[in-house]
């Protein structure tokens, strides 16, 4: 089973609940947030492997977000996935251009949200 920890950025109860069900059922650790600000304490406590961001958070927009943190050198390299309920043409390019490694649009599809987090984890790292 993985050892890996994730990072669920995620202000709604229920996407929360469901991510992380299907997350910890494959073996991962999940640590969550619920608000940007959350999110990077989270980080500076420890970086996790993976970080599932939502792009629409009460407090700061996930894609500035994800720009704070890939201005940070410990987190450059983390793969982030956003999460996105908004997935309209060209959507997919402004989150790859903001720093994003990829998107998992919203409402979650099980399959392949799980199969898009395998991806990036669990290529023999």
């Amino acid at each position: 089973m993985p050892n890996k920890t994730i990072l669920l950025v995620e202000d709604d109860f229920m996407n929360m609940r469901l991510a992380q069900h299907v997350l910890e059922a494959e073996g991962y650790r999940v640590v969550k947030a619920t608000t940007g600000w959350e999110a990077l304490d989270q980080i500076k406590t420890g970086l996790p492997d993976l970080i599932l961001m939502d792009v629409q958070l009460p407090d700061i927009d996930g894609m500035a977000l994800v720009r704070i943190i890939r201005a940070n050198e410990a987190a450059r390299e983390t793969v982030i996935l956003a999460l996105t309920a908004f997935a309209m043409k060209g959507d997919r390019e402004k989150i790859l251009k903001t720093g994003c490694n990829d998107y998992i649009s919203k409402p979650i599809n099980v399959e392949n949200f799980i199969s898009t987090v395998r991806k990036y984890l669990d290529t023999g790292n």
